[in-house]
């Protein structure tokens, strides 16, 4: 808006003060006029230069400000000091809620300490569809190693499950868990292994019969569901294959499976139930499971995890324990970061159709929107041994999901009206 003028301002003063009854008016008002109407009309707003562009830049620095401090908090410190072996230190912190506490500044160590400890045993994975290697650890710790299939920058345009896992995913993954808050992701760091010195000479039987060469490379295939020969091995360049290493949780806590009940039919032209009936969350709600304790909304904090991480393959899920309070584990991400170009709003269905989520859910996704999940994110994978670990087109990609996971909250609020949405602590 322009700003007036000093003649456009006395004359708007001396007619409000005529208004009121305590002057007249005249072609040109006196001075005496000017203050005397000035003094009556205080409470008139009077146009000023225009400050939003004032106002945007203190948004962005308190922006930026958040950032700052989320990057701090996140931050890893590999040399951190620990009064105890790495594995026992990462034993302790386990409960039957988290995998880690908040405050963890041990964690940079744990995972120094994977990424490098001396390999004493290589062998094919424990059960699962797709290949990986079980390893133990200098000290006596058993980790997954899931190696690496594709670049960074390979999409995945046919299913929002296609391809093998990707190994750089379950890295953000863990990193992207912390920074939600959920801490029920396990450990996962990226390591460079030596085929031939690392794990042909500490390799199982059954293991080292899938090695063979192609080229210059070496190559196995392991045991697997789709692990059916040479067809289906992973190479390293040379002898070298990159991967990641996956913290074994504690027997102490033993894994319970179970059914997700959003699971996919993964045939094609056939829907699940929750596909075709909008009302599903109700029938979910009438098992014991669902309809009390913390089940439910672990399956909708996870459906939103999924969401923004673009894994659609939860088809069935681990609690850490068989108890009602039993955390629902975010494990298996490597279906994850296939296509930053495809939001598949299915992964939200949990959410929308049974239109409850936890309060501080709900807070901690506005807090990270307007750019703060990728700008902390990104900084936090740099420190990677393997970073860098997604590529550009992941982090806009996560921001605009975190917008249309609020968005998804926010129809729920609007469209049932009295029904409590947000649920606190004591609901959860």
């Amino acid at each position: 808006m322009k700003p007036e003028s000093f003649e456009e301002y006395t004359r708007r003063l001396t007619l409000h003060a005529i208004n009121k009854g305590r002057t007249t008016l005249r072609k040109k008002p006196t001075m005496r006029e000017i203050i005397q109407a000035d003094s009556i009309i205080k409470e008139v707003p009077v146009v000023m230069e225009d400050n939003s562009r004032l106002s945007e830049e203190e948004a962005d620095t308190d922006v930026e400000k958040l950032v700052k401090e989320l990057q701090k908090k996140y931050w890893i410190n590999f040399h951190y000091p620990l009064k105890d072996s790495p594995w026992r230190v990462a034993e302790k912190m386990v409960t039957e809620r988290e995998v880690h506490p908040e405050y963890a500044p041990e964690i940079g160590s744990i995972l120094k300490a994977m990424a490098t400890r001396k390999i004493l045993s290589a062998d094919t994975g424990y059960k699962g569809t797709q290949l990986k290697l079980t390893l133990i650890l200098e000290g006596g710790q058993i980790v997954a190693f899931k190696p690496r299939w594709y670049r960074r920058e390979e999409i995945f345009t046919e299913t929002p499950y296609s391809g093998a896992d990707r190994h750089n995913g379950e890295i953000a993954a863990f990193h992207l868990n912390r920074i939600m808050e959920f801490r029920r992701t396990p450990l996962a760091v990226g390591r460079k292994i030596n085929l031939n010195t690392e794990i042909i000479p500490n390799g199982s039987e059954q293991l080292l019969k899938t090695f063979f060469v192609n080229g210059s490379n070496t190559c196995f295939y392991g045991k697997c569901y789709y692990c059916k020969g040479e067809e289906t091995g992973v190479c390293g360049e040379e002898d070298i294959l990159e991967g990641t290493v996956i913290l074994w949780l504690p027997r102490a806590y033993p894994l319970k499976t179970h059914r997700h009940p959003w699971a996919r039919t993964y045939v094609t032209g056939k829907l699940a139930q929750w596909e075709k009936d909008p009302n599903y969350c109700t029938a979910v709600q009438a098992s014991h499971i669902y309809s009390q304790g913390p089940r439910l909304l672990d399956l909708i904090d996870t459906a939103i995890f999924d969401f923004l991480i673009g894994n659609a393959d939860r088809h069935r899920y681990e609690t850490l324990g068989n108890q009602m309070e039993s955390v629902f584990l975010m494990l298996d991400n490597g279906k994850s970061f296939g296509n930053p170009f495809h939001d598949e709003i299915s992964i939200l269905a949990p959410l929308y159709q049974c239109c409850i989520v936890r309060d501080e859910t709900y807070k901690r996704l506005l807090t990270l929107k307007k750019g703060v999940l990728s700008k902390v994110l990104r900084q936090v994978l740099k420190q990677d041994p393997i970073s860098p670990i997604l590529a550009e087109q992941h982090y806009p990609a996560l921001d605009r999901r975190v917008t249309i996971a609020l968005e998804k909250i926010q129809t729920c609020i609007d469209k049932v009206p009295g029904k409590t949405v947000l649920v606190g602590k004591k609901g959860s």
